[in-house]
């Protein structure tokens, strides 16, 4: 990997896209103090992978993107982008951070998780904490780290710090299984808890399914009177609504008569509205008339005005058509005059035209007989030419055939001579070819032979290691299932309380008789043993047999028990369960009978059955606990052997599967190979032969090409020279050429004669047309004048017919005003009558009207008392409607609560007369319910849960198995990773303790360094002590040294890493800082040796004057504004030579 440029975008003080290039050798970074030069050290371990806010001088991880200045606003996101190359191609790693967005990564243009990037650059011995990027005050740091933190330097060297990440990833996955299995086994244990309770469970279920089925029965019967009362209430509803529907109708009848006699009085009513309506037409029609002819008054007037008016203006037309007959006469006057002079200046025009057109005619003679000479020499000269230039284009062509058909000739020669010795190459090659695949064909045969055996040996191996691998997990499972259920009962023993100094310590009870044991003694076990107080003590056996029926034997001659409790045993009988109530009456004082379930019997009455005395059922089941405890451990021992024993066999199993996969995988790269060279071998083989008739096709194809081009030279070379002759014999097509201009010459000389001709001729044609067309208009104007003349006149003459006519017309219109108003004065007389007739009709409308409205009370009230019998009738209706729909809703619910009809529900329910009173099934049912309910919750799913619970057991078991392996897997993963880590720290170690004790003894011009192992022997977990004894001085630690040899030290060790495993790039940051002026010149001597060594690129941020001149080049950053740097750069290298 090597890194080629760093790009920041809006990261720190870097505001502006800027671009530092990381070029081979030594670049320095120079600036003022707090110019941003540590930015770019900060920003290269951020793309790195950096997660840390404090590595980044700041508190948050948001604080890296620039916060603005007084001149820029704060950006809203940051970037960093680091290129490098590797195997030839140029990658780009971008990471960005957004406010309040977090930062994401994108690697090649493709998103990327931290992680990949982090181990990506780790395993390139690099990264975001890598010992190559020196921070000011890092070398400080190193020199006081403690031993185990200095043992990074080593892992960096070694190229574990990916394998260590990996390493912890494994040992985290194998902490994470093995808590897990410890959770499997505590869940395994709890489950066994719950899956007893759900069995009792189960049996309270089965007591509520029965009371819940005699309570469904009298719910039954509730519904069923409920349905019935509301049929009941149903009819009597019915017949209400039927009477007050009768009523109601009786009203609707006597509102229609109202309404039929509301109707005659509205009928009567027509009448006399068109009667009134008649009156107060005519009435209306006489005043219209009247204004009818006040309006034709004032139109007469006005047309006596308008034929006033008329006649002023027929006079003045008049005085105006007289006039125009005055101009019209002296405007006939002026054209004849004119016309007279035309005529006089016409004379003798006939011949001057006819003398032009002669001259015209003999013009255009010459210029016809000078154009067809001009044509015919025209035509001699282009066929001359014609002739000429396609003999010369002939020529030409066949010159150029004849140089192609050469080049053809050549090429075909050259192309001949190729392809035979193509041929003979693939000849050649063809046969040693041939050889080679016959060898490969032999090598697959064998590879295939060999592929065979192994995959017949992989076989048995892989049914083994199932065999075994079953055998291992079932015997794991076993043991694991015994160890979760030995300790679930340990704790369960520890839980029911230590029996130390109690007289149930010395207690052995026999398997099966541990709840009659409890049950004759119960509480009493935990009683202690004293001497005297309260407890037991021992006391002499009764005297004599305590006398026990046949079938009944003493407690005390079956349980092994401490001899205080001998007097209780003896007086406790075990017997049947069925024949403990036979015997019960016979007992003596003193006497118990108990059964093997837990009951018990005493002799003063006193009986207790086992399913109630809880107390003794828990002590029982603490006495079974005890004793099941030791052989259950000795079992859960037994299975654990086993378990062993078959994981053995199980792990030999496994590795014969290895060994015999790696001998099948062994054959089948062997047989890959020998597959890939046969193929190898048959494409060469192919190939040859392809290009030997490739070869043999071009040596035919030159051959005949050869032959051809030959022909065609031949060919083109004696057609070139018949040509050449031909051209040789052709006339000349200058000569043509100048007479056919001379031609030309007389032709246009002829073409201008002819034009000053025509247009002499033209021109005297124009003049006499001009004084024809000039006459032509005066004769047109003459009759023009001539019309209007006459035409004034005649109007003259009509407007005096129109003046008497006016007259006449006055005269009659003075006549009309009076006429008028004799009309006027009738209509007014006609108007009076017809208004008194119209305010008779209108008093007897006003009449019928009144009597319509009387009758239309009559109706109102009808209506109102048929609206109420329609509102009882709705109520009765409604009233039925509700009762049916509470008998609806009675058989709703039954179909809801049953999903059956009434009759279906009385069907189950028998002979209704045989179900009790609605009081009594109530009171059945309270009484159900109330033994229900002292039932408690009940889980009706029980016995579903306990199947379901039956089979989660199964499976936890068989995970707990599964995870038993995870756990031994990862376990021999993480003793790889550790083995693996350790060789490569002792060799890395090894390597770099020799190079660090040269580079010391370079810097320093002797003495001697070396690195040790302190706090353990273990690479992995071991610190590194720095040794150091510069020349003069006596070996000790790196703290007795002075601050320059300090840092001097630290740099040896580090350069000491880059010489063992070079990082792409090393980061210096002011490292020379507690350097003198010659400690600065062996410090740059020795980057110089580094660079020239190794591949790693150095990026020198330095304020020494002598570490910037030795420097390849310099990038210099600076802060012209306020708050936001700029880098800026110059090679000095490609400067001295530019000087040079």
């Amino acid at each position: 990997m090597r890194l080629t440029r760093l790009r920041l975008n809006g990261f720190k003080s870097f505001a502006d896209p800027t671009e530092l290039h990381i070029a081979p050798g030594l670049t320095g970074v120079v600036g003022p103090n707090g110019c941003g030069k540590s930015n770019l050290l900060e920003a290269l371990r951020w793309v790195m992978g950096e997660t840390r806010p404090t590595q980044m001088r700041g508190q948050g991880m948001e604080d890296v993107i620039f916060a603005g200045t007084t001149r820029r606003g704060a950006r809203a996101w940051g970037e960093v982008a680091l290129a490098f190359e590797r195997d030839g191609t140029e990658t780009e790693i971008v990471r960005r951070i957004a406010r309040d967005g977090g930062s994401a990564y994108r690697l090649a243009g493709k998103e990327a998780r931290a992680r990949d990037i982090q181990v990506m650059f780790a395993d390139a011995a690099s990264g975001a904490q890598s010992p190559a990027l020196v921070r000011q005050g890092q070398i400080s740091e190193l020199i006081g780290q403690k031993p185990t933190a200095r043992r990074r330097v080593i892992e960096e060297a070694a190229g574990v710090a990916g394998l260590q990440a990996r390493r912890a990833e494994a040992s985290q996955r194998l902490n994470a299984a093995e808590a897990n299995l410890q959770k499997l086994e505590e869940v395994t244990g709890a489950l066994a808890d719950r899956l007893r309770a759900l069995e009792r469970q189960a049996r309270n279920a089965q007591k509520y399914r029965e009371l819940a089925a005699a309570i469904r029965v009298a719910e039954g019967q509730l519904l069923w009177h409920a349905f019935a009362a509301a049929q009941e209430v149903l009819a009597a509803a019915e017949g209400d609504a039927r009477t007050r529907a009768g009523l109601a109708a009786r009203a609707e009848e006597a509102a229609l008569e109202a309404a039929q006699a509301r109707e005659a009085a509205e009928d009567a009513l027509p009448p006399l509205r068109a009667a009134a309506a008649e009156g107060a037409q005519a009435a209306t029609r006489l005043r219209t008339q009247g204004e009818a002819e006040a309006a034709e008054a004032r139109r007469a007037a006005q047309r006596l005005r308008d034929l006033e008016k008329a006649a002023e203006d027929m006079a003045r037309d008049e005085a105006r058509e007289s006039g125009l007959a005055r101009e019209a006469l002296e405007a006939l006057v002026r054209l004849r005059a004119e016309g007279e002079r035309l005529g006089a200046a016409a004379e003798g025009e006939a011949e001057q035209l006819e003398a032009a057109a002669e001259l015209s005619e003999a013009a255009a003679d010459a210029l016809q007989e000078a154009e067809a000479a001009l044509q015919q020499a025209t035509e001699v000269a282009a066929r001359v030419a014609a002739q000429v230039e396609a003999a010369e284009r002939q020529v030409q062509d066949l010159g150029r055939a004849r140089d192609r058909a050469a080049a053809e000739a050549a090429r075909a020669t050259l192309g001949l001579t190729e392809a035979e010795a193509a041929l003979r190459r693939a000849e050649a090659q063809g046969e040693g070819a041939a050889e080679i695949a016959a060898e490969a064909e032999e090598a697959l045969a064998n590879a295939d032979e060999a592929l065979t055996d192994a995959e017949a040996a992989l076989a048995p191996a892989r049914e083994a290691d199932a065999t075994a691998r079953a055998g291992a997990a079932e015997a794991q499972a076993r043991a694991a299932g015994l160890a979760a259920e030995a300790r679930t009962l340990g704790r369960l023993v520890a839980a029911d309380g230590s029996r130390a100094g109690q007289v149930g310590e010395g207690l052995r009870v026999p398997e099966g008789l541990e709840a009659a044991v409890a049950a004759a003694l119960g509480r009493d076990l935990r009683a202690p043993v004293v001497e005297e107080g309260s407890g037991w003590t021992r006391l002499p056996p009764y005297d004599g047999d305590a006398g026990w029926p046949q079938g009944v034997r003493a407690l005390s001659a079956l349980v092994e028990a401490p001899p205080e409790l001998a007097r209780r045993l003896s007086r406790v009988g075990l017997v049947e369960a069925g024949a403990a109530p036979d015997l019960w009456t016979g007992l003596r004082p003193g006497q118990r009978l108990v059964t093997r379930d837990g009951d018990l019997w005493r002799w003063d009455g006193f009986c207790v059955l086992a399913t109630d005395a809880a107390e003794a059922a828990a002590e029982a089941e603490a006495m079974r606990r005890a004793s099941r405890l030791p052989g259950l451990r000795s079992e859960a021992e037994e299975a654990a052997e086993r378990a062993e024993a078959a994981k053995a066999v199980q792990d030999e199993a496994a590795r014969s599967v290895a060994r015999a996969n790696a001998a099948a995988e062994a054959a089948r790269n062997a047989r890959r190979a020998a597959e890939r060279q046969a193929q190898e071998a048959a494409r060469v083989a192919g190939r040859t032969e392809a290009d030997r008739a490739l070869a043999q096709a071009k040596g035919d194809a030159a051959r005949d090409a050869l032959g051809r081009a030959r022909a065609a030279l031949e060919e083109t070379q004696a057609a070139l020279s018949q040509a050449t002759e031909l051209r040789a014999g052709m006339p000349d097509a200058r000569l043509a050429r100048m007479a056919a201009t001379e031609a030309g010459s007389r032709a246009g000389a002829a073409r201008a004669a002819l034009l000053a001709a025509r247009a002499a001729e033209e021109d005297r044609k124009r003049a006499a047309a001009g004084r024809a067309r000039r006459l032509a208009e005066i004769a047109r104007e003459d009759g023009l004048w001539s019309g209007r003349h006459e035409a004034a006149q005649a109007r003259a003459v009509e407007m005096g017919t129109r003046r008497d006519r006016l007259a006449q017309d006055i005269a009659e219109a003075a006549d009309i005003p009076a006429e008028i108003a004799a009309r006027q004065a009738e209509i007014a007389a006609a108007l009076e009558e017809a208004q008194a007739a119209r305010h008779r009709a209108e008093a007897r409308l006003a009449e019928g009207e009144m009597a319509l409205r009387g009758r239309q009370d009559a109706e109102r009230m009808a209506e109102r008392a048929a609206s109420e019998a329609r509102e009882v009738r709705a109520g009765a209706e409604a009233a039925r409607v509700a009762a049916a729909d509470r008998a609806l809703a009675a058989g709703a619910r039954i179909r809801e609560e049953r999903d059956l009809s009434p009759r279906e529900l009385l069907d189950t329910l028998g002979d209704p007369r045989a179900i009790p009173a609605e009081a009594a099934v109530q009171a059945d049912l309270a009484a159900l319910r109330r033994r229900r309910d002292a039932i408690g919750p009940v889980n009706l799913r029980a016995e579903e849960d306990a199947r379901a619970l039956r089979e989660e057991q199964d499976v936890l078991v068989r995970e707990a198995a599964d995870l038993s392996a995870a756990v031994a897997e990862l376990r021999q993963a993480l003793s790889v990773l550790n083995r693996e880590g350790r060789d490569r720290m002792r060799e890395a170690f090894g390597r770099v303790n020799a190079e660090f004790g040269r580079l010391f003894r370079t810097l320093f011009g002797g003495g001697e360094a070396r690195l040790t192992w302190v706090d353990g022997d273990d690479p992995l977990e071991a610190g590194v002590e720095i040794m150091a004894q510069p020349p003069g001085k006596t070996l000790g630690t790196l703290s007795l040294l002075s601050g320059g040899e300090q840092t001097l030290t630290a740099l040896a060790l580090i350069f000491a890493v880059f010489l063992v495993a070079p990082a792409p790039v090393c980061v210096l940051d002011e490292v020379d800082a507690p350097l003198d002026d010659a400690n600065v010149g062996r410090f740059c001597d020795l980057l110089d040796a580094m660079a020239r060594e190794t591949q790693t690129r150095f990026l020198v941020i330095t304020h020494h004057a002598v570490t910037m001149a030795r420097m390849d080049r310099l990038y210099g950053v600076t802060m012209a504004e306020r708050g936001v740097s700029q880098l800026v750069s110059v090679d000095l290298r490609a400067a001295e030579a530019m000087v040079a």
